[in-house]
């Protein structure tokens, strides 16, 4: 081989040795992702879309995480069983609750991927074009859909439910009407049946999860007489537990008395004064307001009696056993004096001062200081609902001169009432300007590991009695109002109203008595709890004994009325129900209808009334049940007679209806602590 053939085989070969080295890093960077060195414009294209794709789909996939922790996980939702066989169901349906259950099936079939849809249910108004009730829950899945870009509108969404809506023997028809309104009519056998079962059975309760509730009412101070600011805790705090009980709930009705401080001193040193010998002979004091006023014009005049005043309060904080008789022996008279509100009333309550916590509260106090709970502010002990925020009212839990407080108290009692009541409802009445205090104490409760869960504080607060003078209720000497003699009042002006109408000419003195009880006591009692409690009302026995309108006059009149057309006919209950055996309801006239319906929601209003607590809205149904009575007596006989005044014919499916409204008014009247009278 030539020297210049070699020299060129060389140059070959290293060529080709670097380019398989080329090739070889080429190939290397393929391997590893790397497409820098290929030159094929369209290469760099698709690169560049694939590096977009990348981008948007980590974009996706954070807002796919962001969202799963930030939204409820959607759970499998139990179905709610529906009604399926009208004979299954009992006269304490609540109808309402019923309604709600089929459209949440429709609803949530029609619209699976929607999280908690709004399920809308009203009552339709008094047009029956409109049906019995609506829902409305259209519109707002309506917008819930197009917030999600979904187009659509609430006629479409109604007609989408209406179709998913599973059959019901409550149910006669639904119909779509206006911008996705469905409404819902109601089937007359259904009410026929549960009217038969009211009749038959009675007026029961409808089925509620049973809770230990405890109800905080009345809450006089010892040595003070109940006044008129005392009317409405005790009228509206009774009314709560009537209700609460008639849902066999488990009832604990509480009178916290002011029965313990710093005013026991100068109410003992003034007793061992006046009765020296008051622990072997009870001293004769009728009149424990005049008794309190006396040693408080004393403690204020007299500086050595302020002095053993004082002593007292130390002899009596520190268990002396003569001091505890002298305290006990004050208490009892103010009992006394309170029971025989409480009886004439029909009031049924427990006392617990605030004497019985007493000996558990050091013990709150330690726990409270122990867990850091407690900040020192000028000498005191205060303790905030929120430490961070420092917001609204600190409880002051110990004072500057180491004394306890009404916070102290009221912490310790919701404490008692967890622990030792083992209560779940904590339901407060007083009036609406210690709302604030209340807030406080359900927040420091629940920041100490008082309250748990689902247990809770709630505060039933109600405005001011006035005059007719739209001011504060007071006699015309500008004192308060007491209590005993309002209702002295009240007797005195039902007996008038009563003997005006010439009621005494016809009832039995008994029977007269009874019936001035009833109007007396039912007339006070209902203008309390037929307004909204948290506005002020004016007192005025004239409109209360009004017989007209929504008076409980005019409501005990109507109940008294229903109750003597069957007596006037002379067909007892039993005929009724062996009546009914044989032919049970009909409600074929349009007012029976509308009576009928009216009567099947009173489980409804008592499960709201047991929600709120806002019990006008019972007394409006009431009325509602009086006034729509009355519509159907005036144009449905249910007793024909003859022009001799002889009976020829009755109608005994509607004296079943007037039963049936008598039995619900009558309940209701009962919750409201109203007594019912058979003559007035």
């Amino acid at each position: 081989m030539s020297e210049f053939d070699e020299k060129a085989l060389l140059e070959r070969t290293s060529k080709a040795e670097l380019e398989a080295k080329s090739i070889e890093a080429e190939l290397d960077k393929l391997t590893n992702g790397d497409l820098s060195s290929a030159v094929d414009s369209r290469l760099d294209q698709l690169l560049q879309e694939n590096e977009k794709l990348k981008h948007r789909l980590a974009i996706i996939e954070n807002a796919i995480k962001a969202e799963s922790n930030l939204s409820p996980k959607m759970e499998s939702r139990k179905r709610p069983k529906l009604i399926t066989d009208i004979s299954t169901v009992e006269g304490n349906i609540c109808l309402l609750d019923e309604l709600k259950n089929i459209f949440e099936i429709a609803i949530t079939s029609a619209y699976p991927n929607l999280v908690d849809p709004p399920v809308v249910l009203t009552l339709s108004g008094n047009n029956p074009k409109f049906g019995d009730y609506q829902c409305n829950s259209a519109m707002p899945i309506s917008h819930l859909l197009k917030s999600m870009n979904v187009s659509t509108n609430p006629r479409e969404v109604a007609n989408n439910i209406l179709n998913k809506t599973p059959t019901s023997p409550l149910i006669e028809r639904i119909e779509v009407a206006g911008a996705g309104f469905l409404n819902i009519y109601l089937n007359k056998k259904f009410a026929e049946h549960v009217l038969n079962c009211i009749l038959q059975y009675g007026v029961r309760p409808p089925p509620v999860k049973k809770e230990r509730v405890i109800v905080d009412f009345s809450s006089p101070n010892i040595a003070k007489e109940m006044h008129v600011g005392h009317l409405r805790s005790t009228i509206i705090g009774d009314s709560i537990c009537r209700i609460l009980d008639y849902l066999n709930h488990d009832v604990l009705r509480l009178n916290h008395l002011g029965d313990w401080g710093t005013q026991f001193g100068m109410l003992i040193a003034h007793l061992q004064e006046q009765f020296p010998d008051y622990k072997t002979c009870s001293p004769p004091i009728s009149d424990l307001q005049a008794f309190y006023k006396e040693s408080k014009k004393r403690f204020d005049e007299d500086e050595e009696f302020k002095k053993r005043a004082y002593s007292c309060v130390v002899q009596l904080q520190s268990g002396q056993p003569d001091y505890i008789a002298a305290w006990k022996l004050i208490c009892e008279v103010s009992r006394r004096e309170f029971q025989k509100i409480y009886d004439r009333l029909d009031i049924r309550i427990i006392d617990r001062g605030e004497s019985f916590y007493q000996s558990r509260m050091d013990a709150v106090v330690k726990e409270l200081k122990d867990k850091g709970f407690l900040e020192e502010d000028e000498g005191r002990l205060i303790m905030w609902g929120d430490p961070d925020t420092h917001e609204g009212i600190p409880l002051t839990v110990v004072k500057s001169d180491g004394g306890y407080t009404y916070d102290t108290s009221d912490i310790t009692a919701i404490k008692q009432r967890v622990d030792e009541e083992k209560g779940d409802r904590f339901i407060y009445v007083t009036d609406a300007g210690q709302y604030t205090h209340f807030v406080t104490i359900d927040a420091c409760a629940r920041r100490a590991g008082i309250l748990k869960n689902s247990q809770k504080i709630e505060h039933v607060g109600f405005g001011v009695v006035l005059g007719e003078d739209k001011k504060k209720f007071k006699t015309r000497s500008g004192d308060t109002v007491k209590l005993i003699e309002l209702l002295d009042e009240g007797l005195k002006r039902s007996l008038d109203k009563l003997v005006e109408k010439g009621r005494d000419k016809v009832l039995t003195p008994e029977e007269l008595k009874k019936a001035q009880e009833a109007v007396a006591y039912g007339c006070i009692k209902y203008a309390d709890l037929s307004h909204n409690r948290v506005n002020d009302y004016v007192f005025s026995f004239d409109k209360m004994l009004d017989d007209k309108g929504n008076t409980a006059v005019y409501l005990l009149y109507a109940v008294t009325r229903i109750r003597s057309i069957a007596r006037n006919a002379q067909v007892s209950e039993t005929k009724l129900l062996e009546e009914a055996t044989k032919s049970g309801f009909k409600l074929e006239h349009i007012t029976e209808w509308k009576l009928g319906k009216v009567l099947l929601r009173f489980p409804e209003v008592i499960l709201k009334v047991t929600n709120d607590l806002y019990l006008h809205s019972l007394c409006e149904y009431l009325y509602e049940i009086s006034s729509t009575f009355t519509e159907f007596y005036d144009k449905c006989y249910c007793i024909q007679k003859d022009k001799s005044g002889n009976i020829v014919d009755i109608s005994y499916e509607r004296l079943m209806l007037c039963e049936v409204t008598a039995k619900v008014m009558e309940k209701c009247l009962e919750i409201l602590g109203i007594k019912t009278v058979s003559k007035m």
